[in-house]
Parts: C-alpha cells; sequence; structure tokens
C-alpha cells in the first residue's frame, strides 16, 4: 500500500518473520552474523497470534498518539496505519482483507462487492455487484455512482496524495482531471445501483487486490468539500465521526446504520473510539508498559519507540502485550536523480557503499525490530530471503565510497540535505555520521509525520535526499518496483513512491514487458531480476526493513499485527476484556 513509507505504510502481504510462510521458523530466527544463535526472539515472540482474548462489546478504545492522520479522506488515503484506521473503521471498500493474524490477513474478500470481481474480455474488464442493505451512517443506501464518483474524484489535482492504481489501469485516464465541472469517466460504468464496471487500459489480472485501497471506497457526490472532506468523511462503514479536531482529538461513535449482517470482517466490540494526539512518543510508550488507569484500555498509534524496548523485552509480563509483526516494507535513502550531483550515478553508488546499514539498524532497536536490507523489495517477494546482489559489507565501505567521489569529480566530498519523518531523526543521524566518514556532509531536516509525504511529494522544493519506504500492496513485484522506480507517473506536488524522481527507459520498458506476462511465474522471476538491474543504477540504498512493535494496555483484547497494513493493530476486531473499566 503505499507510502508505506515505514512511519506510518505500509501494506502488506506476506506472512511475518514470525510464519514459516516468509522463510523463517515460528519465533526463531538466525542473525547474519550468528549472534542470537537460535534463540527464540522475544520481539517476534507473539507475532501471528490474537492476543487478550475475545472482546466484549461496549467501552471505549483509545489510541494514544504523537501525531495527526496523513489523509482520512479516502481519495487521499495511502498511507499504512491511514488506511487500516480508515477501512477497518470509516469505509469500506469493493473488497478488503481478511480479519485475521498471520499470512490470512493477506487474503482478500469480498466488502462492499458480494464477490471478488469478474473479469471479461482477456482481463481488461472488471465487474463487481454491490451487496443489498449497506447504508451510509443517515441511513441513505451506497450505491455504485458514489463508488465512481470517489474513483473521480481522486483524479482531482486539489485532492493528491492517494493510491494511483485507477490513473494507472484505468481506460480514457490519461488527462483525466476529476468530476469537476461535470466531467466523468466512461471507463467506469454503472449500469445501475448496484453494479459497477471498469474497462482497463491492458489486462490486469490482480485488479481486485487494487481494490481494497481507499480510492474504490463511496463517496456520495453531495457529501463531497473537496480537501475539507478530511475533516469529515461520510461513514460507511461500523463507526462514524463525533468531532475532530486536528493535531488535538478524534471520536468516533456507532454508525447505527451500519448492518453486520453485511460485513463478515468488521467486528465493532468498542462504543466509542478516542484519538488522542499531540503526545510525546516517550510518554506514550511510559504509559503504556504501566498500563494504568485508562491507559489499560489504550493502544499505540505508532510503533515502540526503539529506547523503549529496554523497558519491554527483559519484563516478561510486559512482553506479553508486545506485538511485532513485520512491516514488510523496506527502508531507504531515496536521492534526486534529477539533480546534481545525484545526477551522476558514480555519487548515488558512493552513497551505497558509504552507508552503514548495521548503525542504522542498531539506532533503530537492533536486531529485535529489525533486518538489514539487501534489496529494494521485501523478503516476501523474493520467497523468503532477499538476494545480496552487490554484497557490500553491512557496515559499509568509506574506501570504496571514496574512490567513486574521486572518479566523479568530488574527491573532497560534498554537502546535501535529507529530509526525514520526525520519528525517523534517530535512524538519520546514523546514517549522517556513516556517510560523513566518505566526505558526504548530510544536514538533516525533520518533519511532523502527519506532514511529511505532502513536503517531499513537492517535487520543486523537497531536499535532494529523503529517508522513507514501500510495502507492496500485495504479494506481487507489480506493487512495488513500478511504483518507487517509474519515472511515467512522478507528479509535480503530491508525489508518491518514486521519491528518486528516476526516469530510466530501459527499466519502464521491462516493467511493461514484465506487466504483460501472463506466467505469475515467469513474471515473479522477472521482477526479482529487475530489482538487481535497478539496484545496480543506484536510484536509492535499501536500508532495512522493520517491525512493528506495540505495547497494549492490559484490558486489550482481540490484538494482532494486521500484515495487509504493515503489521499494525488490525482495528476490525480489536475490543476491551472488561468494557466497564474503560473511561471516555
Amino acid at each position: 500500500m503505499n507510502k508505506r513509507t515505514c512511519t506510518a505504510l505500509a501494506a502488506l502481504l506476506a506472512a511475518p518473520l514470525a510464519l514459516g510462510a516468509a522463510g523463517c521458523s515460528g519465533g526463531e530466527r538466525q542473525s547474519d552474523d550468528g549472534k542470537d544463535g537460535g534463540r527464540k526472539n522475544p520481539a517476534a515472540a507473539n507475532a501471528g497470534a490474537v492476543l487478550g482474548g475475545t472482546p466484549q462489546k461496549g467501552g471505549t478504545l483509545t489510541v494514544l498518539s504523537n501525531q495527526d492522520f496523513t489523509h482520512l479522506d479516502p481519495a487521499r488515503n495511502w498511507v499504512m496505519s491511514d488506511m487500516d484506521f480508515g477501512t477497518r473503521l470509516l469505509y469500506r471498500t469493493l473488497v478488503t482483507y481478511r480479519a485475521a493474524p498471520g499470512a490470512q490477513g493477506g487474503e482478500i474478500v469480498p466488502d462492499l462487492a458480494t464477490d471478488l470481481g469478474t473479469p471479461s474480455d482477456g482481463a481488461r474488464t472488471w465487474t463487481f455487484h454491490l451487496k443489498q442493505g449497506v447504508k451510509y451512517e443517515d441511513g441513505t443506501p451506497v450505491t455504485a455512482q458514489d463508488v465512481k464518483y470517489n474513483v473521480e474524484r481522486s483524479f482531482s489535482p486539489d485532492l493528491p496524495g492517494g493510491a494511483d492504481y485507477a490513473a494507472r489501469y484505468l481506460a480514457g485516464a490519461e488527462g483525466y482531471r476529476g468530476p469537476a465541472e461535470g466531467k466523468h469517466l466512461d471507463s467506469v460504468k454503472t449500469p445501475d445501483e448496484h453494479t459497477i464496471v471498469f474497462e482497463l487500459n491492458k489486462p490486469f489480472a490482480e485488479f481486485p487486490n487494487a481494490t481494497v485501497m481507499p480510492t474504490f471506497a463511496p463517496v456520495p457526490q453531495s457529501r463531497d468539500k473537496g480537501p475539507q472532506y478530511d475533516n469529515r468523511p461520510f461513514s460507511s462503514g461500523p463507526y462514524k465521526v463525533d468531532s475532530y479536531d486536528r493535531n488535538k482529538k478524534l471520536v468516533l461513535v456507532r454508525n447505527d446504520h451500519w448492518d453486520p449482517r453485511t460485513d463478515e470482517v468488521r467486528k465493532a466490540y468498542p462504543d466509542k473510539l478516542v484519538v488522542v494526539m499531540g503526545l510525546k512518543a516517550n510518554q506514550i510508550d511510559d504509559r503504556l508498559i504501566a498500563s494504568q488507569g485508562a491507559d489499560a484500555s489504550a493502544v499505540s498509534w505508532g510503533a515502540l519507540r526503539p529506547e523503549s524496548a529496554a523497558k519491554v523485552l527483559p519484563d516478561a509480563q510486559v512482553r506479553q502485550r508486545l506485538l511485532a509483526e513485520s512491516q514488510n516494507c523496506t527502508d531507504m535513502v531515496q536521492m534526486h536523480t534529477g539533480r546534481a550531483p545525484f545526477d551522476d550515478v558514480r555519487v548515488r553508488r558512493a552513497v551505497q557503499y558509504a552507508l552503514d546499514r548495521e548503525a542504522v539498524m542498531t539506532a533503530s532497536g537492533g536486531p529485535a525490530f529489525n533486518d538489514p536490507s539487501t534489496a529494494y523489495m521485501p523478503a516476501a517477494l523474493f520467497g523468503g530471503k532477499q538476494p545480496d546482489t552487490l554484497k557490500i559489507p553491512a557496515t559499509g565501505d568509506a574506501g570504496k565510497a571514496k574512490e567513486l567521489l574521486k572518479e566523479a569529480g568530488k574527491p573532497d566530498g560534498f554537502s546535501t540535505k535529507m529530509t526525514v519523518s520526525s520519528g525517523d531523526k534517530g535512524r538519520a543521524e546514523a546514517i549522517q555520521q556513516s556517510l560523513g566518514k566518505a566526505g558526504i556532509k548530510v544536514t538533516i531536516e525533520t518533519i511532523d509525520p502527519s506532514a511529511f509525504y505532502a513536503t517531499i511529494g513537492d517535487t520543486k522544493n523537497r531536499t535532494d535526499m529523503v529517508y522513507t519506504g514501500w510495502c507492496p500492496d500485495y504479494p506481487s513485484g507489480s506493487t512495488f518496483l513500478p511504483f518507487v522506480f517509474d519515472g511515467r507517473f512522478v507528479k509535480e506536488k503530491g508525489n508518491s513512491g518514486n521519491h528518486s524522481l528516476f526516469r530510466d527507459d530501459a527499466t519502464m520498458k521491462r516493467m511493461d514487458g514484465i506487466a504483460a506476462m501472463t506466467d505469475p511465474k515467469q513474471a515473479t522471476r522477472a521482477w526479482q531480476q529487475l530489482d538487481g538491474e535497478i539496484l545496480a543504477k543506484a536510484p536509492a540504498v535499501p536500508v532495512l526493513v522493520r517491525r512493528w512493535p506495540l505495547v497494549l494496555g492490559t484490558n486489550i483484547a482481540g490484538a494482532y499485527g494486521q500484515t495487509s497494513f504493515g503489521g499494525q493493530l488490525d482495528y476490525a476486531t480489536a475490543g476491551l476484556k472488561d468494557p466497564s473499566r474503560s473511561q471516555g
């Protein structure tokens, strides 16, 4: 899913590290340097498990957060945690992910639709039929026209940042700028209120997987308020917005018109959800570790800070409340390939060699919460283990980096700037120190997470380096490499994925060729090979794959890390053991 930059999203699909499907044995892993000695990894001990038993109906679930949402408007929502929250609580999509821990959480199931869609014309046309009885918060029915309208509004230039599957695959979408002035997409047809037909510009057998995106949620035209819709999405899910004070508090209450008979995924256990924003991350960790009073019924929005691991891992009682699923997302340093000095591949390769991945991993909590990356796509898309085609030491090679800089005419190095989310500052400082050893002097610019993507998505005004990440939306290389390295979809504002602004004709031609392959195994092998070919051109440096550690309050039940949402808590099933203990 997108951006899944690892500060927020990411998707994913495949099985978590503690499950055999990801190529690792249950709860045990051997580090590359053998230091784990085969011992159980305490952070991954609860991976694939549901903690706290079955929740009881009622009470208030509190979410403690150090940030606001990036977007809740379904046309703009493409950050992992935000997508989890929006599609599990506020609005429904044509299909969605199964509510289950582990590998089962990567399976898609019908949501608004009665099935997973019917292809025709060689998978160039897809037809979905909507369920009867699905209603908005005011009791009016959800219609196919509402889904079509949200797909169309996702093209609006004043609503940037959302998933662009529609732009990539719908016929006649090139140059379309949304439904303003009554303009509509002829390739999205609604022959009646419960039927929607998508006509694509090329065969796309994976199209049902794309319809899990918030882009394929319904928005009635009469309720659309443009950019202001972010503040008050109109609910088709089990909860509706009661109040939203940006950067301070969001309160959700039940949508009385949500019918659980139409919804096999969402359990909607709590009566209310309260998101408290603007807290300090270390304060959140300490409150949940202590789990006193109302905090017993609370969860964290963000991952446990690396510094807090020492308070959690040695304490067996707290560790029992720790979730730590793999995000299956790759953190990367992306370099602006359209500007000097990063328009020179030798400079970019110098960054590859200078970067000390081991130091960044240590700053990120160590091997208990991270694995180093030697490729762009996560291990799940390589059958469980990333290849190491460049053979660069995990600690980097400053000498080789200096040689490359000298070849590029920069024997004394150079100065540059790197933008990071404020939550990644420690990782950025480790990068800064390692690049400095090769003569690359980096100034770090930190941005609040809620504004991070808008900042780095402004291609004219952003810095030359950014620290971000990507997660596949489902188990296919087609949801990773094209989104991160296809230069044809770079936008001046609201750019996402391709933050290196990489535009390489040979790479794009190969992407098109792989996309046209009808044999999935052949396509998988081709994506894997292309990963290494792009890595040699060095538009970005893969750094690490994180887990998403979450400490739960003692009164939380039905909790697991959802692999398709980057390891974030699955809000479809979370609730309270004893609702009477909650406050709010």
